[in-house]
């Protein structure tokens, strides 16, 4: 798996702009519809809509940004084991692990 150290691309107003950009997306309409499907973006396991949680797919302690095309709803157990991997490192980690495709 390809280790890559963590950087700052944010500076702190930065990164708390983006994650206000988060929350603010969390309440609206357009996240409530991907959640009502009750399924994870990675694993493709069903689970009720209050229980998924939103994760960046660029995570962004790694430069993503909080937009509609980067945040996907995701269960807890996905959302914790992908931490800040990016989506190559994720797929690395799937492979390993003995994941199926999602």
């Amino acid at each position: 798996m390809i280790q890559m150290k963590s950087f700052d691309l944010y500076g702190e107003e930065d990164l708390k702009k983006e994650k206000g950009k988060a929350r603010e997306l969390r309440h609206s309409q357009w996240w409530k519809r991907k959640c009502s499907k009750g399924v994870c973006h990675y694993c493709g396991q069903p689970a009720k809509p209050s229980e998924l949680t939103m994760d960046h797919i660029v995570p962004l302690a790694k430069g993503g940004k909080s937009t509609k095309g980067n945040v996907v709803p995701a269960c807890k157990t996905c959302n914790t084991r992908k931490k800040s991997l990016l989506p190559m490192e994720w797929d690395q980690y799937l492979n390993r692990a003995g994941y199926q495709e999602y």
